[in-house]
Formats: C-alpha cells, sequence, structure tokens
C-alpha cells in the first residue's frame, strides 16, 4: 500500500497522522472499518474511569503484604510517593501516546512507530503474558478473602474447580460485551468502597495516629514490599488496548485517566490509614484478606460480610477490565498483521472472541501459582515492556517533535527524558530483587516471544495461516505523517 499525496502533503502532514487505502476506502490512524464496529456505541468517560481504576487498582484488596513487608509508616509513604514516581509518569505517557494512536493495539503501536514491528511484536508479548499472569491472581484472591467464611475453597480440589468455574463466569461477561462490562465496573467499584467509608467513621474513635509511625528499616522484606506496591499502582498503560472503543478518545482518555490516579490513590491510602491506625498492628497478620478481620474487630460480623462480598466483587471487576484489555490488544494486533487473521473475529456483541479465548486459557494454564509468585513474575516481563514503552515514547519526541499529539505533556523533550528516570531507576530496582525461579520462568517467557515472531513471519510466508495486509506501520516522515506498508 501506499501512502496517497496531494500538492499539500506537507501541511496536511503536520495534522494527520497516517492514511492508507483500502480499496476505495480510506482510514485515518487508529480507525480500522468494521461493520460490526462502526455503528457499536462507544465506552463514554465515567465507565472508562473505572475500568482504569480496575486495570490498576479495584481497591485496596491485596495492600496488605506491604504492612507484613515493611510496617505501616513505609506502606503508607509507599502509597503516597510510589505513585509520583510510577503512576503518574505512566498515565501521562499512556494519554499522550493513546491520544496520539487511537486504536485497540495501544502500546504495541507505540514501539513498533519508534523501534520497528519486531520489538512492537515483543512488547504487545510481554506485556499479554503479563496482563494474562495478573488475571490469574483475581480468583486467588477472591477465595483468599472467601475462605474465612468457607474454609473448604482454602486448598485441594474445591479450590481449583472454584477457580475454575470463576474464570469461566467472568470470561462469560467478557463475551458479552465492552459497554456491559464498562457499567459493571462503574457498579462494582462503587459498592467495593463503600465499606471502606463506613469503615472509617466506625473507626474514629479507635484511632491512634502514633501506630502510623512503626517502622524498621533493619526489618523489611523489600523483595515483597516493592513488588506488592508496584503490582498495586501499574497497568496505566493497558487501557491504551481499548481506546479504538472510547467515546472522543482524544479528550475522553486524558481526562478519565486524571480522575482514575486520585480515585486510585485515594481507595489505597486512606484504607491502610484506617486499618493500622485503629487497630493495633502485628506485622505477622497482615496478609492477603487481613482487611476482612479488621472490619470485624470495628465493625462486627456484618461489615465482615460486607467486606468479603466487596473483595468479591472487586476481584471480578479487576478480572473482567484485564481480560477486556487482553483480548482487544489481541484483536489490534491481528489488525496490524502481527498476528493470524482469525484473531480478528469479534462476536455478535463486538468482543474479540477468539482473543478471550486466549486470554482465558492462558488464566487457567498459570492458576496453579503462589501469589506471591505470580506478582514477581509478572511484574518482570511488566517492567521489561515498560523499557521498551519509555524507549518509543522519548524516540518518538525526539524524531519526530511535530507529529499531531492531541494531548501533549509538557516541558518539551528534555522533560519527557527527565520524567522518564525515576520510573526507570525504580525498574532496575524491582527487577534486582528478583528470584531466582521468577527470573528463570520470565526469560523463557521472553525467549518464546523472540523466536514465536520469526516464526509467524515464515507461516504467513508459507501461507500457512492468514494474515491481515492492511496496517504493518513502518515509519513516520520529518512532518509527522505514518507511512504504511
Amino acid at each position: 500500500m501506499k501512502l496517497r499525496t496531494t500538492a499539500n502533503t506537507r501541511q496536511q502532514a503536520c495534522f494527520a497522522m497516517r492514511e492508507f487505502t483500502r480499496g476505495e476506502e480510506y482510514v485515518t490512524i487508529g480507525e480500522f472499518p468494521s461493520s460490526k464496529t462502526n455503528h457499536m456505541k462507544k465506552v463514554s468517560v465515567l465507565p472508562l474511569v473505572f475500568l482504569i481504576f480496575y486495570e490498576v487498582s479495584g481497591g485496596p484488596f491485596g495492600v496488605e503484604d506491604t504492612v507484613h513487608a515493611a510496617g505501616p509508616l513505609l506502606s503508607l509513604l509507599g502509597f503516597l510517593l510510589f505513585p509520583l514516581i510510577w503512576s503518574v509518569p505512566e498515565a501521562l505517557i499512556t494519554a499522550e501516546m493513546g491520544t496520539m494512536f487511537p486504536e485497540n493495539s495501544g502500546y504495541v503501536v507505540w514501539v513498533s512507530s519508534a523501534l520497528g514491528p519486531y520489538w512492537g511484536f515483543q512488547q504487545g508479548w510481554m506485556k499479554w503474558l503479563s496482563g494474562v499472569i495478573d488475571n490469574a491472581l483475581y480468583p486467588v484472591l477472591f477465595l483468599d478473602y472467601l475462605k474465612s467464611a468457607v474454609p473448604a475453597v482454602g486448598g485441594g480440589l474445591p479450590r481449583v474447580l472454584a477457580t475454575w468455574g470463576l474464570t469461566i463466569i467472568l470470561t462469560y461477561l467478557n463475551y458479552r460485551g465492552l459497554i456491559i462490562v464498562g457499567w459493571v465496573a462503574v457498579a462494582l467499584g462503587i459498592f467495593s468502597l463503600l465499606p471502606f467509608v463506613v469503615m472509617g467513621f466506625m473507626s474514629i474513635p479507635d484511632i491512634e495516629p502514633s501506630r502510623w509511625l512503626g517502622a524498621n528499616l533493619h526489618d523489611v522484606d523489600w523483595n515483597l514490599y516493592l513488588n506488592t506496591l508496584f503490582w498495586n499502582l501499574n497497568y496505566w498503560d493497558s487501557i491504551s488496548t481499548l481506546v479504538g472503543e472510547v467515546e472522543n478518545p482524544k479528550k475522553t482518555l486524558p481526562k478519565a485517566l486524571f480522575y482514575a490516579v486520585i480515585l486510585v490513590v485515594l481507595g489505597y491510602f486512606f484504607p491502610l490509614l484506617i486499618g493500622t491506625g485503629a487497630v493495633p498492628v502485628k506485622r505477622e497478620l497482615w496478609t492477603d484478606g487481613y482487611f476482612s478481620e479488621i472490619a470485624l474487630i470495628i465493625g462486627g460480623v456484618w461489615l465482615r460480610w460486607w467486606l468479603q462480598a466487596a473483595a468479591a466483587m472487586s476481584n471480578m471487576g479487576m478480572f473482567v477490565a484485564e481480560m477486556s484489555s487482553d483480548s482487544f490488544q489481541l484483536l489490534g494486533m491481528a489488525e496490524r498483521g502481527m498476528l493470524p487473521e482469525f484473531f480478528k473475529i469479534r462476536s455478535r456483541h463486538g468482543t474479540p472472541l477468539i482473543g478471550i479465548l486466549f486470554s482465558a486459557s492462558g488464566v487457567l494454564l498459570l492458576s496453579w501459582l503462589s501469589f506471591q509468585e505470580i506478582v514477581a513474575a509478572e511484574n518482570f516481563l511488566y517492567c521489561l515492556g515498560m523499557i521498551l514503552e519509555f524507549n518509543a515514547f522519548i524516540l518518538l519526541r525526539i524524531r519526530y517533535p511535530n507529529a499531531p499529539r492531541p494531548y501533549k505533556i509538557p516541558g518539551g523533550t528534555v522533560g519527557a527524558v527527565l520524567m522518564c528516570i525515576p520510573p526507570t531507576i525504580l525498574i532496575g530496582v524491582v527487577l534486582y530483587f528478583s528470584t531466582l525461579k521468577v527470573l528463570v520462568i520470565s526469560l523463557i517467557a521472553v525467549a518464546i516471544g523472540l523466536v514465536m515472531q520469526p516464526c509467524l513471519k515464515y507461516a504467513e510466508k508459507k501461507r500457512w495461516m492468514k494474515f491481515s495486509q492492511n496496517s504493518e506501520l513502518t515509519d513516520i516522515n520529518d512532518e509527522g505523517s505514518q507511512l504504511v506498508t
């Protein structure tokens, strides 16, 4: 395919990201025509805020290990400072790049634009696998909260069956449509945060601020502490793989990310403030599900049941949001010719049918890992993907400063580089504290991706599988217009 030009292309290129032909049809970047999706309702601001909330957080369920690892003071400081170092830069990059490339392949397109399609595929593989590993956590967390009320799901065959049953039910919800998932996320988010509001008011007479100062730097499990913080405050870029389904993404995405950052930080900090201030801190008790015990102490059995139900609903919300992101990413990669064309198949509800099935299968295969191992493995892969992402963001700023950016982070290229330095250092720290087991598993996963891409290209060359031919990105010219083959 060729880039269509006129006598005024230099001026037009400053305002058009890319244009390519598809028969008699012209398509701007990120707008792949589809008879099933053009007339479908798009996701608006409020559902998008809660989809981001569930991509990243889902509430304070799962943050208990920070207190176990480092005590109350470092936990509270971590959830105040870590967002400034990591969450805000990642959210800003997502806003700029997501509006620059408003299509479902998300960060895959960013890396492909800067580093080429081979590394774009590696980005997609690592981020998809990291997302699937992340999704394997949520049935685990759900059952951890439930086991105090239903001890049978604490282990053995009942736990395995419960995990598989949850996965199947929630996968079906994803199949029914992204609009449904978005509004379900709104309802689940409100329901999941309400018991902490009630618990906060009830705990006021018991709050002792001196408990917040507990810290012992000689007794900190840095690996658990950093991995838990990192897991609870990343994945801001995951929403980029859904941008093609968003209503007016150039305005909606930055606004939704701004509100979501505030919601996520408050949703972590205040429950920790309540839990560590109202109840004597015994670090050994602060593990997955401990907030339900705090609810029992503060409010009684009824509050405990409510919080357990909220935890269950929260994990459902995180599961469906993450699976939506993972499955639409596969669809976007297929639209760009990186995956076989059958990944473009949509259900009658407009959802990526094959992508959902692949993502659900990955969750079931990984459900045997422990909570800590899952967190560490997904963090490792996510860190490697973020290194590519930061490089792509900076390279595109340097090479193509005039490319249209509906939302642009202020500060110029120098500001962009400086903004990426602290999170890059943090990535190095997280990788340094990884265990040998996690390192080996993650590097094997990376090696699979390095081999998979040329194998898929070979299969395409031999015509063993059909690939889309309309959209593999190759370059951006000096005026900011993008060329495709």
